[in-house]
């Protein structure tokens, strides 16, 4: 082939790919990362799933941006968040507000199964396609809780636990046999309001009467055929067909591209100064523990650490290029100790310059602990939040190492020395400490709350006593200022402190290679906020080995029973 011309179609095919029209991908078949990867482990284990915020900063470019022309997303069978979905659905219809076409394409919502969350996200576009095997498993909200009391009964395991107040239920697992009136008050509040979530949805977006919704609700799911006649389906469609629909409607030339790719291809042709003013964004993600952030190579799902969020948090605060502060929290709770570390971080972090805590699927308990003291909290409508208590305890194991024949005997000086072994019950005067400790946790929470909050301690005792609330009710309660996603915390934080709409976002802490490798100098270097592999012996049965007791290092470690969720 001649050289000449070699180079000519060369030259050529990347001159189509700058100006031919774009069609915007999404593949959420694996799912989606809430941010950049923390660790090594975090980064192969993300490498094929998209992150939340380029796909976000993404569609948002891509509404002025005239060479995208339509955006379709294969939605998968991974289970994804509700609160991650409201994201999703509300960049999607800001996107089709601009003009532009979207549409969703899944094989089946639910193959025999629940696929209800699922087609709530495919609800928001403008054609949802299915492929004619597949169903739509639209058959509404549940909440089912498993009681082990009884079996662990016959095992010979009992559990001690107290709790603050009521609503705290997440030891009923262990101590009851059945949902308590308050369980099931809190449980039905949260599926109900759930529900009048996704049916306003679906209606909005099938423009269907919410009645309507409810009534095919309550007769799914539907196979394909069904689903088209109850207009659920635009119609059923193989991935070819639906694809070339599509890329044919945007022009035969269209090419078409993951929306992460077109989002950081955007960004590096818009790279900001070095030293350019923009706002931090602070990623806290999973269970809260003292330490440092990362996860087991064995499984069991990532921690915040709180002394990698509060090096972070201090990197920020004393860069004098960071004019905001967006912490984004995704997180179920755990230490207590380790949430007042972070709370003091915000709040020191406030004193400087605004804090906006954005919260994901869950920010709640420990969760809410480091969320409280911002100038202002965004939550999903569908955000599981609030969880404002305490409990603790352990499981006593006499009757079980009884009946295996395991004898214990013990030599000790103090009178609570044994206080938290697991051969023998809590004596009256210990659980008067244990009582102690769970007001003492209590009242700091609650107190911190109303301050925060700008309540009256009573009403924040209200709004606490342990019970888990959505978004939506949260923002109702006072405990949420606004409803919203990571973008609307973002612009909000620009807003606050007078930045132009497109200032940079920065992910803190900011390191360059060479910081990275040499490590930390002091714990108020910035590399201090780099997280690590840790190793949880129980891998993939971590959250139930802590849920049963068990020491999270594992078999082989000197155990410490004293948990706190």
């Amino acid at each position: 082939m001649d050289p000449g011309k070699a180079i000519f179609e060369t030259v050529e095919k990347l001159r189509q790919r700058r100006t031919a029209p774009l069609v915007l991908e999404l593949d959420l078949t694996e799912g989606l990362t809430q941010g950049p990867p923390s660790d090594p482990l975090a980064a192969l284990l993300s490498m094929r799933k998209p992150r939340l915020s380029d796909v976000l900063a993404g569609l948002k470019r891509a509404r002025q941006d005239s060479r995208v022309k339509a955006l379709i997303v294969k939605i998968g069978g991974n289970p994804i968040g509700l609160a991650t979905v409201q994201e999703l659905r509300q960049a999607v219809v800001e996107f089709r507000a601009s003009g532009k076409r979207t549409v969703a394409f899944a094989e089946t919502f639910g193959e025999f199964g629940a696929g209800t969350i699922p087609y709530f996200l495919a609800s928001a576009f403008d054609r949802v396609y299915l492929q004619p095997s597949g169903d739509v498993g639209l058959t509404g909200v549940v909440l089912e809780q498993r009681f082990l009391k009884n079996a662990l009964g016959k095992l010979g395991v009992d559990y001690e636990i107290g709790q603050r107040h009521e609503y705290k239920t997440a030891a009923n697992t262990f101590t009851q046999d059945h949902m308590t009136e308050p369980h099931r008050e809190s449980m039905a509040r949260i599926v109900e309001s759930i529900t009048e979530q996704i049916v306003a949805g679906i209606a909005d977006g099938r423009r269907l009467d919410p009645g309507k919704v409810r009534e095919l609700i309550d007769r799914g799911p539907f196979i394909g055929a069904e689903a088209v006649d109850a207009g659920l389906v635009d119609g059923l469609a193989y991935r070819d067909e639906v694809y070339g629909e599509v890329k044919r409607a945007a022009g035969e030339d269209s090419l078409l591209q993951y929306v992460s790719r077109y989002h950081r291809a955007s960004a590096v042709k818009k790279l900001p100064h070095p030293a350019a003013d923009g706002i931090a964004l602070v990623h806290g993600d999973g269970a809260i523990r003292t330490g440092r952030s990362g996860r087991s190579p064995l499984g069991g799902g990532g921690a915040m650490g709180s002394d990698t969020i509060s090096a972070a948090l201090r990197a920020a605060r004393r860069d004098e290029h960071v004019k905001a502060v967006v912490f984004r929290v995704d997180s179920p709770g755990g230490s207590y100790v380790a949430s007042d570390t972070v709370w003091r971080e915000v709040v020191l972090t406030r004193k400087v310059k605004p804090v906006i805590v954005s919260m994901g699927d869950v920010a709640a308990s420990g969760g809410y602990f480091v969320s409280m003291a911002a100038d202002v909290i965004v939550a999903q409508p569908g955000t599981l939040t609030g969880s404002i208590g305490v409990l603790g305890g352990k499981p006593v194991l006499s009757e079980l190492l009884e009946k295996l024949g395991v004898d214990t005997d013990h030599v000790a000086q103090g009178a609570n020395a044994g206080m938290f072994s697991t051969s023998r019950g809590f004596s009256p005067e210990q659980w008067e400490r244990v009582n102690a400790w769970l007001d003492r946790i209590y009242d700091d929470f609650v107190g911190k709350v109303a301050e925060a909050r700008d309540l009256s301690r009573e009403r924040a005792h209200e709004l606490a006593r342990g019970r888990v609330w959505t978004g939506a009710d949260a923002r109702a309660g006072g405990l949420v200022d606004e409803l919203g996603g990571l973008e609307d915390a973002l612009q909000l934080a620009r807003k606050r402190v007078g930045l132009a709409e497109d200032a940079p976002v920065r992910v803190y802490p900011r390191l360059n290679p060479l910081e990275r490798l040499r490590g930390p100098e002091s714990s108020d270097d910035k590399a201090a906020a780099l997280a690590r592999v840790r190793l949880d012996s129980w891998g993939p049965l971590a959250r139930l080995s802590a849920e049963l007791g068990l020491p999270a290092t594992g078999p082989l470690a000197l155990p410490a029973w004293y948990t706190i969720r």
